[in-house]
């Protein structure tokens, strides 16, 4: 199974995205920048990092879980998807 799915470019995207404001917010926090700023900040990072989970576990759900059900590994499936869903 290719682990490359077509999400994965989109969740780079997010990621380098809220990379790039973490180091503003450590940047903010060095220079004394207000609490309510820095904790919007780490609230869009959270944010970011949360949405990126989830476009990466229903594109699994969605392409990796939906084309093998039917097929002899039901069981690896039924298993699978329980131990992604943990993760949303």
């Amino acid at each position: 199974m290719n682990d490359t799915h077509q999400s994965h470019k989109q969740v780079l995207n997010r990621l380098k995205r809220a990379h790039g404001h973490m180091h503003k917010i450590m940047d903010m926090l060095e220079s004394g920048q207000s609490c309510v700023d820095v904790a919007q900040q780490l609230y869009a990072v959270e944010k970011a990092v949360v949405q990126a989970k989830r476009v990466l576990i229903h594109d699994h759900i969605d392409h990796c879980l939906e084309n093998r059900n039917g097929t002899e590994n039901t069981p690896d499936v039924l298993s699978e998807f329980k131990e992604i869903t943990k993760y949303l």
